[in-house]
């Protein structure tokens, strides 16, 4: 059986790697006005957070379902199944669109995965399951090793600015206004496929410490992880906390990621997360 992999945009895999492992990608919508552009595609990260100084915060959308049809339709070409991997179902309708687009094809098995995250964690399972179809798996053993790795994905992450979280429905306007007197920095992360906060820390140091330390609550087994920093336009900050934590846990992977146009907006600019999972 030879199996497709395919991720959204939002899981944020460089190009290089896509290609490499043959990874195909579906974008997310991003919408300035009357503009719409394809994440990742139309709109670099880069792009956005330049944008965004100048212009009113964009919204996103979910892909259409014609697209994955469109997608699925072109690999039942040369493949026997597909693997759909997308952000959680608690924050987009992405993953409905491929359960959806999945009925509506022949000649072509779609197994659609909720990874119950975003960003770079989400990618690792789409890379994970890119390396194991290259091994000529069949798509069930891959949908059971993505699975059994659910029981080790973890992302925590801090946003500098309430009130992108505010503005997007993520946070009630009363949170918003007395988060900010406070200098509250909520440390974020994924329960039951939404996001919630896992704690209220008053800085930005500390909040970046206590990602640190839930990391090395789990890096203590002493078995080998990968990490990936998540930064919203901070890579230089990424690139200094990385040689931190790569000293202090020799036995975890680590890699940095971002927070694209469409995290992007949620979150806002200064945002930073720590992800990881079981190797």
């Amino acid at each position: 059986m030879k199996t497709a992999i395919v991720t959204d945009s939002t899981a944020y895999i460089p190009k290089e790697l896509r290609e490499k492992w043959n990874i195909h990608m579906i974008p997310l919508n991003v919408i300035f006005g009357n503009e719409a552009y394809r994440e990742e595609i139309d709109l670099t990260a880069d792009v956005f957070y330049d944008e965004v100084k100048t212009k009113a915060l964009p919204t996103t959308s979910q892909p259409p379902i014609g697209q994955f049809v469109e997608l699925f339709e072109r690999l039942s070409e040369d493949y026997d199944a597909v693997i759909s991997i997308h952000l959680s179902s608690g924050i987009s309708g992405t993953y409905q669109g491929a359960v959806t687009a999945s009925t509506m094809v022949d000649g072509i098995k779609v197994y659609p995965f909720d990874s119950e995250i975003s960003c770079m964690v989400q990618g690792f399972y789409a890379l994970e399951a890119a390396e194991t179809a290259s091994r000529g798996e069949d798509a069930v053993a891959i949908m059971d090793r993505l699975e059994e790795l659910k029981g080790s994905a973890r992302a925590y992450f801090m946003v500098d600015d309430l009130s992108h979280l505010q503005r997007g429905g993520r946070l009630s306007s009363a949170q918003a206004f007395i988060g900010s007197l406070l200098q509250v920095k909520p440390l974020l992360h994924f329960e039951n496929k939404v996001i919630v906060p896992f704690e209220k820390i008053r800085t930005r140091k500390r909040a970046m410490k206590r990602m640190v330390d839930l990391l090395g609550e789990d890096a203590a087994s002493g078995e080998p992880y990968q990490a990936v920093i998540i930064h919203a336009n901070r890579e230089e900050e990424a690139v200094e906390w990385r040689k931190e934590l790569a000293a202090l846990y020799p036995n975890v992977e680590f890699s940095i990621g971002y927070f694209g146009a469409v995290i992007g907006t949620h979150l806002g600019e200064g945002s930073m997360g720590l992800g990881w999972m079981k190797k």
